[in-house]
Protein backbone atom coordinates (compact mmCIF):
# COMPACT_ATOMS: atom_id res chain seq x y z
CA UNK A 1 0.00 0.00 0.00
CA UNK A 2 1.26 3.45 -0.43
CA UNK A 3 1.86 5.44 2.48
CA UNK A 4 2.32 9.27 1.62
CA UNK A 5 4.98 11.89 3.68
CA UNK A 6 4.35 15.27 3.70
CA UNK A 7 7.06 18.02 4.63
CA UNK A 8 7.39 21.64 3.34
CA UNK A 9 4.91 23.38 5.81
CA UNK A 10 5.64 26.36 8.03
CA UNK A 11 4.94 29.45 9.16
CA UNK A 12 4.66 32.17 6.06
CA UNK A 13 3.71 35.86 5.92
CA UNK A 14 0.83 36.71 4.20
CA UNK A 15 1.27 36.57 0.28
CA UNK A 16 4.33 34.54 0.68
CA UNK A 17 4.71 31.06 -0.84
CA UNK A 18 5.17 27.71 0.17
CA UNK A 19 5.80 24.34 -1.84
CA UNK A 20 4.35 21.11 0.20
CA UNK A 21 5.82 18.00 -0.98
CA UNK A 22 4.50 14.45 -0.77
CA UNK A 23 7.43 11.62 -0.96
CA UNK A 24 5.26 8.23 -1.12
CA UNK A 25 6.89 4.97 -0.50
CA UNK A 26 5.38 0.97 -0.41
CA UNK A 27 4.21 1.25 -4.06
CA UNK A 28 4.15 3.35 -7.13
CA UNK A 29 1.99 6.92 -7.45
CA UNK A 30 2.05 6.25 -11.42
CA UNK A 31 -1.12 5.74 -12.45
CA UNK A 32 -2.87 6.99 -9.28
CA UNK A 33 -5.07 9.96 -8.81
CA UNK A 34 -3.24 12.45 -5.80
CA UNK A 35 -4.43 15.12 -4.35
CA UNK A 36 -3.90 17.53 -1.32
CA UNK A 37 -6.31 18.15 1.19
CA UNK A 38 -6.52 20.83 4.50
CA UNK A 39 -8.34 21.13 7.50
CA UNK A 40 -8.52 24.13 9.72
CA UNK A 41 -9.17 24.00 13.23
CA UNK A 42 -13.46 23.15 13.69
CA UNK A 43 -13.53 23.19 9.80
CA UNK A 44 -14.64 19.97 7.81
CA UNK A 45 -11.40 18.53 5.50
CA UNK A 46 -11.69 20.22 1.77
CA UNK A 47 -10.11 19.39 -1.11
CA UNK A 48 -7.45 21.87 -2.27
CA UNK A 49 -6.06 20.31 -5.50
CA UNK A 50 -6.80 16.83 -7.61
CA UNK A 51 -4.05 15.61 -10.27
CA UNK A 52 -5.27 12.88 -12.35
CA UNK A 53 -2.82 9.80 -13.62
CA UNK A 54 -2.13 12.38 -16.59
CA UNK A 55 -2.06 16.23 -16.22
CA UNK A 56 -5.90 17.07 -15.71
CA UNK A 57 -5.59 18.86 -12.16
CA UNK A 58 -8.82 20.87 -10.86
CA UNK A 59 -9.17 23.43 -7.58
CA UNK A 60 -11.73 25.12 -5.68
CA UNK A 61 -12.43 28.50 -6.57
CA UNK A 62 -10.72 29.57 -2.92
CA UNK A 63 -7.07 28.48 -4.28
CA UNK A 64 -7.64 28.38 -7.98
CA UNK A 65 -5.07 31.17 -9.31
CA UNK A 66 -2.82 30.62 -6.53
CA UNK A 67 -2.20 26.61 -5.62
CA UNK A 68 -0.82 24.49 -8.02
CA UNK A 69 -0.42 20.82 -8.15
CA UNK A 70 2.14 18.60 -10.03
CA UNK A 71 3.11 15.28 -9.70
CA UNK A 72 6.99 13.67 -10.55
CA UNK A 73 6.13 10.23 -10.79
CA UNK A 74 10.00 9.21 -11.23
CA UNK A 75 10.48 10.63 -7.78
CA UNK A 76 7.18 9.50 -6.67
CA UNK A 77 6.03 12.90 -5.25
CA UNK A 78 3.70 15.50 -5.97
CA UNK A 79 3.64 18.49 -4.87
CA UNK A 80 2.06 21.42 -3.88
CA UNK A 81 2.84 25.21 -4.92
CA UNK A 82 1.37 27.66 -3.12
CA UNK A 83 1.25 31.53 -3.16
CA UNK A 84 -0.34 34.93 -2.69
CA UNK A 85 -0.79 33.24 1.15
CA UNK A 86 -3.89 34.26 2.87
CA UNK A 87 -4.78 33.68 6.87
CA UNK A 88 -7.58 31.86 5.52
CA UNK A 89 -5.00 29.47 3.84
CA UNK A 90 -3.86 28.33 7.65
CA UNK A 91 -4.69 24.57 7.78
CA UNK A 92 -3.18 21.62 8.21
CA UNK A 93 -2.49 19.62 4.71
CA UNK A 94 -2.45 16.09 3.37
CA UNK A 95 -1.59 14.46 0.95
CA UNK A 96 -4.18 11.42 -0.43
CA UNK A 97 -3.38 8.82 -2.75
CA UNK A 98 -6.49 7.09 -4.59
CA UNK A 99 -6.11 3.24 -5.53
CA UNK A 100 -9.46 2.62 -6.69
CA UNK A 101 -12.25 3.41 -3.79
CA UNK A 102 -9.14 3.38 -1.15
CA UNK A 103 -7.48 6.02 -0.02
CA UNK A 104 -4.03 6.50 1.38
CA UNK A 105 -3.66 9.31 3.96
CA UNK A 106 -0.03 11.22 5.06
CA UNK A 107 0.18 12.67 8.77
CA UNK A 108 -0.38 15.95 7.31
CA UNK A 109 2.35 19.19 7.28
CA UNK A 110 0.78 22.67 9.63
CA UNK A 111 0.79 25.66 7.30
CA UNK A 112 0.65 28.90 9.23
CA UNK A 113 -0.21 32.09 7.49
CA UNK A 114 0.53 35.49 9.69
CA UNK A 115 1.23 39.08 9.28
Amino acid sequence: QVQPVESGGGLVQIGGSLRLSCVCSGGSINGLPMGWYRQAPGKQRELVALITSGTYTNYPDSVKGRFTISRDNAKNTVYLDMNSLKPEDTAVYYCVARLGSQHFWGQGTQVTVSS
